[in-house]
């Protein structure tokens, strides 16, 4: 098996390389997505979470107010970590159970947004940064997502800058190019990935 860590700033596009990435056959485990997971309604994550935040968090159906809980611990670095003691464990968790599922040969890619500024690097056997222009960046997450320029630049101030996220890289693949040309860098990045998948696995046999 290669533990992939795909990794990029917010807006550089990363969904879209993981997307494509699943289209080649890898094994997708996104942790934003499994951290939606764990604190779903009627999960002991949903439970410690209220514990430690107070009812107020939830909606009116029972499930997690995101955007209240955001403006909470966005706030407050002490509540933050607070947050993250308890969703960083369950999601590590469940990663591992889907990464043991996988087949032995298989390539595995972790989306993990924060990789560079939580030093989760030396995690994986491979490093993908997704990388664009923070003009680029901006663009998208203005015209995509609707942010306001403001709050898009206050995100992107809030993670690592591309030089530290191309300092961990083993393999960066820009994506400030037409998705054609995009695909044809994915199909060369998954020939490498299956490449060291083949000869960790023969290796492992040995």
């Amino acid at each position: 098996m290669l533990k992939v860590g795909l990794t990029g700033g917010i807006g550089a596009g990363k969904s879209e390389v993981s997307r494509l990435l699943v289209e080649h056959g890898a094994v997708l485990i996104d942790a934003d997505r499994i951290a939606r997971e764990v604190v779903a309604p009627g999960t002991p994550g949903l439970a410690a979470v209220v514990d430690a935040f107070g009812e107020d968090i939830l909606t009116e159906d029972g499930s997690l107010d995101r955007p209240r809980l955001g403006a909470i611990v966005f706030a407050d670095p002490d509540k933050l970590a607070v947050l993250n003691s308890i969703v960083h464990p369950l999601v590590g968790a469940r990663s591992r159970e889907l990464e043991e599922a996988a087949a032995e040969d298989a390539v595995v890619v972790h989306d993990v947004p924060l990789l560079t500024e939580n030093g989760l690097a030396p995690l994986y056997d491979v490093v993908i940064v997704v990388d664009a222009p923070e003009q680029t960046q901006l663009d998208r997450l203005v015209k995509l997502r609707g942010m306001t320029e403001e709050d898009a630049r206050a995100r992107m101030a809030a993670q690592a800058d591309r030089g530290r996220r191309r300092a961990i890289a083993d393999i960066v693949i820009d994506n400030d190019v037409p998705l054609e040309q995009l695909r044809d860098r994915v199909h060369e990045v998954w020939t490498e990935l299956q490449r060291r998948a083949r000869s960790r696995h023969h290796g492992a046999q040995e």
